[in-house]
């Protein structure tokens, strides 16, 4: 969460003369109202099913950059579906999550108590981005084009 996966994707699609696609914002539109109220209205496994199949579609028809949502990856399934795709996980730590979202409440799992939150939520997601990710790309006290440019490194991958 804030950790700039759509700027970062967006300038990478661009760089790379490829679309850009976020399985949120699939959802959203498919939904027709925001992530929070789907959480709030039929809570986080609806909204988790939801997402699988936001991310299975995407992943069979788009052929550009991907961002996916924070707890995609708790589906086992979509980590199989994954596994043999150039995944970078974006890293950070949570005083610059404080420093780049303020930790607000739009973000339906940090509504009580954000730091707190954030840490537990890392703790117990960050095991499964490593598991997927070909490469890590920290992004503390990084631009969005520094971040971007170093995705383009580790991949080995060149602006068009």
């Amino acid at each position: 969460m804030g950790v700039g996966k759509s700027t970062v994707g967006e300038l990478l699609a661009e760089w790379l003369g490829s679309p850009y696609r976020d399985t949120d914002a699939d959802i959203v539109a498919a939904e027709g109202r925001p992530i929070a109220d789907i959480f709030v209205d039929e809570g986080e496994p609806r909204f988790r099913e939801l997402e699988r199949q936001a991310v299975r579609a995407a992943v069979a028809e788009h052929p550009g950059v991907l961002a996916l949502g924070g707890g995609a990856i708790l589906d086992e399934s979509t980590r199989a579906l994954l596994a043999s795709l150039p995944v970078v996980y974006l890293s950070m730590d949570v005083e610059e999550a404080v420093k780049r979202t303020g930790l607000n409440t739009a973000r339906p799992l940090l509504a009580v108590n954000p730091r707190r939150q954030w840490r537990e939520l890392m703790e117990a997601r960050r095991h499964l981005y490593t598991e997927v990710a070909r490469v890590v790309v920290p992004t503390d006290d990084r631009t969005p084009e520094e971040v971007a440019r170093a995705v383009l490194d580790a991949l080995e991958l060149k602006k068009a």
